[in-house]
């Protein structure tokens, strides 16, 4: 399951530097996936990529986001449920493909 960032976001990207997989952009920014550039998911307020996620599987026991969030935007995103070996698949597709 990836986490997602709700309107709730005030923008302070606090989770932004916390991301291990560079899942998280600002407001308007083009995301990368695989050295490839597409348009941003969210012109609002910060974003998360959710074919980027991994809720930091691989890295952490817990989403670093979540923790970082001063405003309790950051949310687990109940439309994209993944089990652990889904999200370590993930992980290691992004360590081939490129973050």
């Amino acid at each position: 399951m990836a986490v997602m960032i709700t309107d709730e976001c005030i923008s302070c990207n606090a989770c932004e530097a916390e991301c291990p997989n560079l899942a998280i952009y600002g407001a308007g920014t083009p995301y990368i996936l695989g050295g490839q550039e597409y348009a941003a998911l969210n012109e609002e307020h910060t974003y998360i990529v959710p074919d980027k996620c991994t809720e930091c599987v691989g890295f952490y026991d817990e989403p670093q986001c979540i923790q970082a969030c001063p405003t309790e935007a950051i949310v687990r995103d109940t439309n994209r449920v993944e089990t652990k070996e889904q999200l370590l698949a993930k992980k290691e597709h992004l360590d081939e493909v490129g973050r």
